[in-house]
């Protein structure tokens, strides 16, 4: 039916024009980074842009045993596993809490939480760093656990709170009518409900402490216990940069986000797109 009418045949290519010179922009910095990720640096510098003369797969081998990239993957991997679950777990809760049982403050505390969405986490350092100090938590993965749990609590409580009030008041009333407890409602009846929600919030949380590098760079000293991206300053020198290495250390790092996006894209895309059609 589309194709018969001129006009929204046009306007279809027109949109999927615009949607492939999108994704080019979005993969051109990746798919440079694989070539130049296996290209030598003389190859590098000459043609930065082309197709390798050469493969020199050996500098995944380098940027995996030299810069000690294995201790820094293996702590980011703690990091991102813990700090998600505990999210789930915090904000599931919370927001079940919050959503289906009515008590006098359950908005205003609400409220809070939504209102912690305009504060950005970085404007806050110098209170974390008091707190993490005086806490006796500096230069350890729980303070960063921590800080990852704190500050996505209020986007996670937003938005699985608005899922679990779409949920049926009926199946929850039913389940209480069969003798079971708030634990079992929250766990085994909400909880398979959410699932499209839980997989949003545990990718936005999971890319957000894989990828970053301002948390660790303050709160880590031990070079031992770095996460990815701080370990990937050691690559840049005072006078040159191995750039063949870096980009297949970047290219290593990326491979645990893309096996995660696989798995949990159909939960993922249900999620962001649960109520844009009635």
């Amino acid at each position: 039916m589309v194709w018969r009418n001129p006009r929204l045949r046009w306007s279809v290519i027109g949109f999927h024009l615009v949607l492939g010179s999108y994704a080019l922009v979005v993969l051109f910095p990746i798919i440079t980074m694989l070539l130049g990720s296996v290209k030598s640096t003389r190859d590098l510098i000459v043609n930065p842009f082309g197709w390798p003369q050469e493969f020199v797969w050996s500098n995944y081998l380098r940027a995996w045993s030299e810069a000690n990239f294995a201790v820094y993957f293996k702590n980011s991997l703690y990091v991102t596993i813990t700090s998600t679950v505990a999210t789930l777990l915090a904000a599931s809760m919370a927001s079940f809490v919050l959503a289906r049982i009515r008590f006098r403050l359950s908005s205003f505390i609400l409220g809070l939480f939504i209102a912690g969405l305009v504060v950005p986490s970085r404007l806050s350092i110098i209170p974390l760093f008091l707190l993490v100090r005086d806490m006796g938590l500096m230069n350890t993965h729980l303070a960063l656990i921590l800080i990852y749990v704190g500050t996505s609590m209020p986007f996670d409580i937003f938005l699985l709170t608005t899922f679990f009030r779409q949920v049926p008041n009926e199946l929850a009333e039913a389940a209480v009518v069969e003798g079971a407890g708030m634990w079992t409602v929250y766990w085994r009846i909400m909880m398979p409900l959410v699932r499209p929600a839980l997989a949003t919030v545990a990718i936005f949380e999971a890319l957000g402490a894989w990828n970053d590098f301002f948390f660790p760079l303050i709160f880590l000293r031990d070079k031992k216990l770095m996460t990815v991206p701080v370990g990937l300053s050691v690559f840049f020198g005072e006078y040159a940069t191995d750039w063949p290495t870096l980009f297949a250390a970047l290219a290593i790092s990326i491979v645990p986000v893309i096996v995660m996006f696989a798995f949990m894209s159909r939960q993922f895309i249900a999620g962001l797109t649960q109520g844009a059609v009635k």
